[in-house]
């Protein structure tokens, strides 16, 4: 049997260590998927490196995806270059201009 050794293991799970999960919180045993109740309440849950443990909640999708999903919202250093303006083509795919 091919193991892999003790440390590579160590080192992947120490990876996932801090990740975060959200859990619908519905009653029943339906369908979970966060598309399907999209405003319904969810547990937000941190593995620790052994299970995951209760890190806190969301009121629905969006917020929970606000959590889970942080966008960089800080102003980047340099501005966007202007896009370059399109020049006259001879090619066959580009349309004719009208004759003045």
């Amino acid at each position: 049997m091919d193991d892999e050794p003790l440390a590579e293991w160590a080192k992947r799970r120490d990876e996932r260590i801090g990740r975060l999960r959200a859990v619908p919180l519905v009653s029943g045993d339906g369908p979970k998927a966060s598309r399907l109740n999209p405003d319904c309440p969810r547990a937000i849950q941190r593995w620790n490196g052994y299970t995951w443990e209760p890190h806190g909640t969301a009121a629905s999708l969006a917020e929970t995806q606000r959590l889970l999903h942080p966008r960089d919202e800080r102003p980047s250093a340099a501005p966007a270059p202007e896009p370059h303006p399109l020049r006259a083509g001879r090619g066959r795919h580009r349309k004719p201009r009208p004759r003045e």
